[in-house]
């Protein structure tokens, strides 16, 4: 059977178990909706936290931004893994003892005020719908090549299969969908790195073929692939450009900046107790570092087969995957010294982000583009660096039933997260908003069809940013966890193990803290303020994904500042801390 067939088979399938899984799960009371009724398994529940953090960013652009930075990429690799221990540790049990629905709900019950809620609610917003904007972006890539449709009706589809389960089961239906969705992904992701590894290697675990020779040569793999890129003109896979400087404040970014994502803090409040919180975490390290340590290795395979199967071939010799994915728009050539073949090296193709292809074939047959070429180098290939992981089974010639599975798995993980996150933001309307502040006389069923309404409206939104992205999925995930890290992280570390800290100081620390970070991604990432800018522009070196490090920085000193001019917060509230300060083992 084509991939297009096995594609809808496999495709199919997995919609409709998460379908019929919404429809047994289906949300009967808010408690359901936005925690599930609290009486998710510790193991059940570490399967969701782990499809809900294994977004399309970690699936999908984590592995293609690692093959083509190389050492560079090692920062999501750390910050993400890093910072989900931290959250672990550190905040998932404390919160969990104070046993409330949402982030904003802690913020404005530990802050006493309604403004703190407010200010959270909103913050909440601006990284629930950033990182969402990622995962609808990878729907629309995976629909895009597998469905041959493009990519804005590829976010349609998404969007109408999370509004399905989403909307329908809340956090209820949400959760087991998200534990067939861990089986799906983590499956469509080892099968075909177990493949290439043997392929390559002939070790059949990914991450010791990382490190092993390849078949029928005493050459290590990371070694010859430092060799093709070198010789190509790239920097060595294992060196990196990036500064120390911006390695660090990237890799602190998303550690803390996950430690302040409300759709994965959420998680630990569907358990029944704060001992099941501790157990669930610890399943979910598990589960996630399954793909994490897989990652590099399926990136390393990944690059030396693409360098290796297209580079100084003639066109009319590339294999069909290559033209498939022409079609997908997400791959182009441009025959810059005119010989018909293609010679791939450092710098962009293009002038634009992306290739626009028009209706006629150039004298090899290939696409032929309207976008301005980039003559200030001789690179004459575009490749989407979602693609990678997608692609690579193709690249290996694989079977075709292991490149639909890969497909399937992709929708998985963008999926999950997305309705997570869809979730944050219903509940921050429904509860947040409007039962704690605008009215709180508000019937559960009230509230129940507002959470829905507000679901729906998100669902849209996020639509509009899947189709409109500022980046690809990977850097599109790092700004969100860079206004987690400049908002929620101070907000959420002081409230727990500083008594001290009073609502003037963390609503003052949050406002400074996203203020600021907000501005810097929007004028150095975005270019919406003061037109186009390079990283030569960046302050301190910083880039936009790291510059979180920075908004929490500004958060903690202007928190800290402004409660010691301000009077202590009420003993009640301070009876509070001490009782969630220490977490019960019961």
């Amino acid at each position: 059977m084509s991939v297009q067939v096995w594609t809808y088979i496999l495709v199919g399938i997995s919609f409709a178990l998460y379908i019929g899984i919404a429809i047994w799960s289906r949300a009967g009371s808010t408690k359901e909706f936005y925690v599930a009724g609290g009486h998710v398994s510790p193991l059940a529940n570490g399967m969701a936290t782990a499809a809900d953090w294994m977004s399309a960013a970690s699936f999908l652009s984590m592995a293609g931004l690692i093959a083509f930075s190389g050492y560079d990429g090692s920062v999501y690799l750390m910050g993400w893994t890093g910072g989900y221990v931290l959250l672990a540790l550190l905040l998932a049990p404390y919160l969990r003892k104070f046993g409330k629905f949402t982030v904003p709900d802690f913020i404005g019950d530990r802050y006493y005020s309604n403004t703190a809620r407010t200010v959270a609610v909103v913050s909440a917003l601006f990284v629930s719908f950033t990182y969402v904007a990622g995962q609808m972006r990878g729907v629309g890539v995976v629909f895009s090549r597998f469905l041959e449709t493009d990519i804005t009706n590829g976010v349609l589809i998404g969007m109408g299969i999370v509004f399905f389960y989403a909307v329908l089961g809340g956090m209820k239906g949400i959760t087991y969908t998200q534990v067939a969705q861990y089986c799906v992904l983590i499956f469509a992701f080892m099968v075909p790195a177990i493949f290439i590894s043997i392929q390559l290697t002939g070790n059949p675990i990914p991450q010791l073929g990382f490190g092993s020779n390849v078949v029928g040569s005493e050459t290590a793999l990371l070694d010859k692939l430092d060799g093709l890129m070198t010789e190509l003109g790239f920097t060595a896979f294992t060196d990196g450009n990036k500064s120390k400087i911006d390695v660090f404040f990237i890799t602190a970014a998303l550690m803390v900046g996950t430690a302040g994502l409300p759709h994965v803090i959420v998680r630990f409040f569907t358990v029944p107790k704060v001992r099941d919180a501790r157990l669930s975490a610890g399943y979910a390290l598990a589960f996630i570092a399954i793909l994490y340590t897989t990652a590099p290795a399926v990136a390393a395979f990944a690059r030396t087969n693409l360098m290796e199967t297209i580079n100084n071939k003639a066109y009319s010799e590339v294999p069909q995957w290559f033209e498939t994915w022409e079609d997908a728009g997400l791959l182009a050539w441009s025959d810059k010294n005119e010989d018909g073949k293609i010679q791939y090296g450092p710098g962009k193709l293009f002038s634009e982000k992306k290739p626009v292809f028009i209706d006629q074939e150039g004298f090899y047959g290939q696409r032929l583009l309207n976008n301005d070429i980039d003559r200030s180098n001789q690179n004459e290939l575009f490749i989407d660096n979602d693609i990678m992981v997608l692609a690579n089974p193709e690249i290996a010639n694989l079977p075709n039933w292991v490149i639909a599975l890969v497909a399937a798995g992709g929708l998985a993980a963008a999926l999950s997260t997305a309705a997570g996150l869809l979730l944050v933001i219903s509940t921050s309307v429904s509860h947040d908003l409007v039962k704690k502040q605008i009215a709180p006389d508000l019937s559960e069923k009230g509230e129940l069809w507002i959470a829905r309404g507000a679901a729906i409206l998100a669902v849209i939104v996020a639509g509009y940013f899947g189709i409109n992205p500022p980046g690809f999925v990977a850097s599109v995930v790092a700004l969100a966890f860079g206004l987690a890290a400049a908002s929620f992280f101070p907000a959420i570390f002081l409230g727990i193990f500083y008594k001290r800290m009073n609502r003037e100081g963390a609503i003052a620390g949050m406002l400074a803290g996203l203020g600021v970070t907000v501005f810097y991604m929007m004028r150095y990432k975005l270019g919406w303020i003061g037109g186009p800018t390079t990283s030569e522009d960046w302050w301190f070196g910083i880039s936009p994904e790291g510059f979180g490090t920075v908004g929490m920085v500004i958060n903690f000193v202007v928190a800290l500042t402004v409660c010691r001019f301000t009077p202590r917060p009420p003993k009640e509230i301070d009876d509070m801390v001490e009782d969630i300060r220490v977490p019960s083992v019961k």
